[in-house]
């Protein structure tokens, strides 16, 4: 069964399609109504992957009709084209000032309460207020039901709203980015975004204005776990916390976390060895039935344990009560990222609500064992210099562990609580994503022998049995380009998300000049840039090869275009400047994930370590399950293995496999 996306995302345009097409649907925007939108407005949160119990069609049409109703006559409206245009109007003044002719539709009073005090907008460059996010929903409505232009200049995306709520959210702002261009309007009830599919528009936002936006959702959403962390830091913490942190994945740490790597991945190796010898693979295939994207995450914790607490987690092999601790407050993380309400904010749900109640128990273990952690660490503390600290030979230290370095430097923040929320938040995105990757990467190869035969040539020449070195890294080409493009495929996170401080203007770049007002957010999909045929061809094909060679389109000329001399002799993986900002595999800019490098050496020692030694094949029994071919695109629903969206781009039934010993 082929999946169809019908997106419906605006409520606000459902309504108003309503009125236009006569249904009995009387509106009366009251006060108390307003009052009502513009609190949703401020509470609510509309994460990039919305749950379908949530953000349902029938939803919607309560929300909309109760909250925003007025009495309209019957006459056409005039809909948001939904092609992107080549010549962009000069941007409108004001929404109370360019009344157009529809505005009879708003209510008389409509303007006169926009001079109220606590409606004024706030300082740009400060925190958003709620009258920032009041003006934000001022502008949809006077859009969409008083006939005013748009003052962002950007078309409103129109579907159904149930094609986004099946877990793949990004596929369907995919298909929007091609039916309108970038950037495109997205409403959910009183919210609003912009959707970025721009590799300009993405390095201005990212690079060159910066300064203009913080995390928005984000970091509203991931406060009650990660605090005050790098991820979901305001501005002014994340610039100190990140010149603290930076300094520690120098070049002789990152050196002998390889080691580390190995190590950690000599458990995962006996673990699959035990399953290739149970020989229970269905009928006709040979070895034992294996579930990769469970084993891959388990790795990847103890990885992260052992390298960011020195804390020895051994989940490949054990569950104890600390990792059930950790995988709630990872569960918790991408729960809350797809749920619009924050509920868990409301006077007594912590106490009253069972999940909740769970959480914060297992968050407590957790954070009982940060705490011991990061108090041994402080105990036995011997404070030295950047440039000390980086000459230790960390193959004869006790504790070589990313708190060790944040605890031992001079001059560093070592409150319990910030850097509680430093490790709390390099556990959660350093384990999920890695997991991501690796995940993916042998699903790919997996459907593409020929690849597959060519990497393992590379590791059996480079490595034989040994465990992987950095040289050894450095020297495996091939595979590192395979990693490089299973995160073009399937970039972890698929969404990046941002929300405007200051009113800016955005570059036209291959799609249209726009106007970002204070307070408005912003989906910025690494999805759809990674997968655009203007910036690489046959974009959905899994071409590790395509990282060898210059690209350029002179149909974007504002986009510098893909350029390997930049970082082949420098970088370990191509980079968004080697890309122009049009592959984002970590970010990009000021706020780019610290862990790049970490990040690419763990999954390219994990695969070497795993395809040196092991043969896989696709579990026939899950295939016969589907009509489905396992070649097809993993968006299907039906598929063998699927795709969902939290955090990162999931598996959606896991990713079965045959596993057997390598005949070497």
């Amino acid at each position: 069964m082929t999946h169809k996306v019908h997106l419906q995302p605006s409520t606000l345009l459902s309504s108003k399609r309503r009125a236009k097409k006569g249904n009995n649907f009387e509106m009366k925007i009251n006060t108390a109504a307003l009052a009502a939108a513009l609190w949703g407005s401020s509470f609510t949160h509309v994460a990039a992957f919305a749950p379908s119990h949530l953000l349902t069609a029938p939803a919607c049409r309560i929300s909309s009709s109760s909250l925003f109703s007025l009495e309209t006559k019957e006459k056409p409206v005039e809909e948001a084209s939904a092609e992107p245009t080549q010549d962009t109007p000069a941007p409108p003044a004001p929404a109370a000032e360019t009344k157009s002719e529809e505005s009879e539709g708003l209510p008389w009073w409509w303007s006169y309460i926009w001079d109220l005090p606590a409606l004024q907008l706030g300082t740009p460059g400060t925190d958003i207020t709620f009258a920032d996010t009041a003006h934000v929903l001022r502008t949809n409505i006077e859009q969409i039901y008083g006939g005013y232009p748009s003052l962002d200049q950007c078309p409103l995306a129109e579907g159904e709203i149930t094609d986004i709520a099946d877990g793949t959210m990004f596929i369907g702002l995919q298909r929007y980015a091609q039916q309108y261009g970038s950037p495109y309007k997205l409403c959910f009830g009183p919210k609003s975004f912009l959707v970025i599919s721009d590799p300009v528009q993405a390095k201005h936002i990212l690079r060159d204005a910066n300064t203009l936006y913080d995390k928005g959702i984000l970091a509203e959403i991931l406060k009650p776990i990660m605090g005050k962390g790098l991820i979901p830091a305001d501005p002014e913490t994340w610039s100190v916390r990140r010149r603290a942190i930076v300094p520690a994945f120098h070049k002789a740490w990152l050196n002998h976390m390889v080691g580390l790597f190995g190590y950690c991945n000599e458990g995962l190796i006996d673990s699959l060895n035990k399953a290739s010898e149970k020989n229970d693979a269905p009928g006709g295939q040979k070895g034992g039935k294996i579930e990769m994207e469970e084993k891959f995450c388990s790795v990847a914790l103890d990885i992260i344990g052992l390298s960011v607490f020195n804390y020895e987690f051994g989940s490949v092999s054990d569950e104890s009560p600390v990792i059930k601790a950790v995988y709630s407050a990872l569960v918790e993380a991408e729960h809350r990222s797809m749920t619009p309400a924050p509920y868990w904010d409301l006077p007594f749900a912590n106490e009253l609500v069972p999940r909740l109640r769970k959480f914060n128990s297992d968050l407590k273990i957790l954070d009982d064992v940060l705490t011991d952690l990061i108090n041994r660490a402080k105990n036995s503390r011997q404070v030295e210099d950047i440039e000390e600290l980086e000459k230790r030979d960390y193959a004869n230290v006790k504790d070589p562990s990313l708190l060790r370095f944040l605890v031992d430097m001079r001059g560093a923040d070592i409150d319990n609580k910030q850097l509680r929320d430093d490790l709390m938040t390099m556990l959660i995105a350093g384990h999920e994503t890695t997991a991501a990757v690796l995940t993916w990467a042998l699903f790919e190869l997996t459907k593409h022998p020929e690849k597959m035969a060519k990497v393992r040539a590379e590791i059996d020449e480079v490595l034989g049995d040994r465990n992987p070195t950095y040289d050894d890294i450095k020297n495996m080409k091939y595979l590192r380009l395979v990693v490089a493009e299973t995160l073009r495929l399937y970039p972890e996170p698929p969404l990046l998300i941002r929300r405007c401080r200051t009113e800016n203007k955005l570059p036209k770049g291959g799609g249209r000049e726009a106007t970002v007002i204070r307070g408005m957010d912003i989906f910025l999909s690494l999805y759809n840039l990674h997968h655009d045929e203007r910036f690489w061809p046959n974009a959905n094909e899994f071409i590790p090869e395509r990282w060898e060679s210059k690209y350029v389109n002179p149909e974007v000329p504002e986009w510098a275009g893909y350029d390997p001399d930049k970082w082949m002799n420098t970088n370990l993986y191509p980079n968004e400047v080697a890309s122009d900002f049009a592959y984002l595999p970590f970010g990009g800019g000021a706020r780019k994930c610290v862990g790049d490098e970490f990040a690419t050496l763990e999954a390219t020692v994990t695969l070497a370590m795993v395809l040196r030694r092991f043969e896989f094949e696709f579990d026939s029994s899950k295939l016969a399950e589907t009509k489905v071919d396992i070649m097809a695109h993993p968006e299907d629903l039906e598929h063998a293995v699927g795709m969902r969206t939290g955090a990162t781009i999931h598996t959606r039934k896991g990713l079965h496999m045959v596993i057997r010993k390598r005949e070497l």
